[in-house]
């Protein structure tokens, strides 16, 4: 049976973040940015929801009908230029931590790392920025379905896409779609390893 899909409006909006809230409390990033379980309890969800903004405003998200999943897309052009969103420009880290979570170093800083390592001189492509699958529905292809049109799309029309891993598990599930990571990893200091990757389109 398929998995119906539609585009996220601003309605949206606080379901998306509380999906993503849930989806990635437990996640090694999200714990490498929030150490202390009731910090990240109190500001996770800030984080979240500029996440949504930002796809909302600059790209856009995909959502399945009943709500488990969704993901955030971000279109990034061919030339020199920011990847759109947390890290636009130098100021786009430094924005994010000011609106979240001001004493927290980490916000911006993993806002700078992953900047850093986005190819961005490899031509137009679709950044995934995040993916969240609802925690009691993991497991279930959701975040599979929700990325193949997409996927679908940038083969038909000849267009890369790229993301980061936050897990050796996600990677593996992506190495599936045909990512490969672009080099060593994102190493998080004291923290997990974050890994970029990208998918030429495919010709079948």
């Amino acid at each position: 049976m398929g998995v119906a899909i539609r585009r996220a409006t601003e309605g949206d909006r606080a379901d998306l973040v509380r999906l993503l809230d849930e989806a990635f409390m437990d996640d090694p990033v999200s714990g490498w940015v929030f150490p202390g379980l009731e910090h990240r309890r109190r500001r996770h969800a800030g984080l979240m929801a500029a996440f949504v903004d930002i796809s909302l405003s600059e790209g856009y998200v995909d959502i399945t009908g009943d709500g488990a999943a969704a993901a955030l897309w971000l279109s990034v052009p061919a030339g020199p230029g920011g990847t759109g969103g947390a890290d636009e420009g130098d100021d786009g880290p430094a924005q994010l931590r000011a609106a979240v979570d001001p004493d927290n170093e980490r916000v911006e800083e993993i806002g700078r790392l992953t900047s850093g390592a986005h190819p961005r001189d490899r031509g137009a492509h679709e950044y995934l920025w995040m993916i969240a699958v609802d925690p009691a529905r993991q497991g279930q292809g959701l975040g599979t379905a929700l990325m193949e049109p997409v996927l679908d799309r940038c083969d038909r029309e000849g267009v890369a896409s790229y993301l980061e891993a936050s897990s050796d598990r996600s990677r593996v599930l992506y190495e599936r779609l045909g990512f490969a990571c672009t080099g060593s990893g994102i190493a998080l200091p004291d923290g997990p390893t974050m890994w970029p990757m990208w998918r030429d389109p495919q010709v079948s």
